[in-house]
């Protein structure tokens, strides 16, 4: 099955940074607030949290988009095995970015895509070291508000950067969207139809 370059996806999130990467790679699309509610548990096991939520985003979406393909995403930070949503306040961000500095964590990226009859669910993880953190960089990192909407608390494409040493796999899945991922499975599923394959 094929879809023509005039159907755009349908992203199933309002997030600024999908759609941004959406935008870079060319992709043609249309972002729908999702009616899907999250239900963050830190002790569940982060690939099947991420992969739950990108399905139940993509899926909720699905039922009014006719024969478009939908596209659900969730992200999560995870250390030691402990799953980290977004922040709940800046006490909380702040707990997270104390718990990330120093040390390697990984930024899991479940990604769905829907159409009449097909779904698909993967999932990418990346690699991310922060450098050693002082007490007065937590609190100056916290202070911007960037950690807001944000998995773990930091955005490594703003500020939060500059907390990384080190990553290691897809860097605009710690942004929020397994780029090459998503470019593999559109190149398989609808060759050529968005430019990829």
């Amino acid at each position: 099955m094929s879809v023509p370059p005039a159907a755009p996806l349908l992203l199933a999130s309002t997030s600024p940074q999908r759609r941004a990467i959406l935008e870079q790679l060319g992709i043609p699309f249309h972002a729908v607030a999702p009616p899907y509610e999250e239900d963050d548990r830190p002790d569940a096991d982060a690939v099947e949290l991420v992969r739950e939520h990108a399905r139940g985003k993509a899926q909720s979406v699905a039922a009014g988009a006719e024969d478009r393909p939908v596209l659900g995403v969730d992200t999560a930070v995870v250390l030691d095995g402990v799953t980290y949503g977004k922040p709940a306040d800046a006490t909380d961000a702040e707990r997270m970015l104390e718990m990330l500095a120093g040390r390697t964590h990984a930024v899991v990226s479940g990604l769905c895509l829907v159409t009449p009859g097909w779904e698909l669910v993967e999932h990418e993880t990346t690699y991310v070291t922060f450098r050693f953190l002082t007490p007065r960089e937590l609190a100056v990192h916290v202070a911007n508000g960037e950690w807001k909407g944000r998995a773990g608390g930091y955005a490594i494409q703003g500020r939060g950067g500059a907390l990384v040493e080190r990553i290691e796999g897809d860097y605009l899945n710690v942004v929020g969207l397994p780029a090459a991922l998503l470019v593999r499975i559109l190149a398989e599923r609808f060759p050529g139809a968005y430019g990829f394959g």
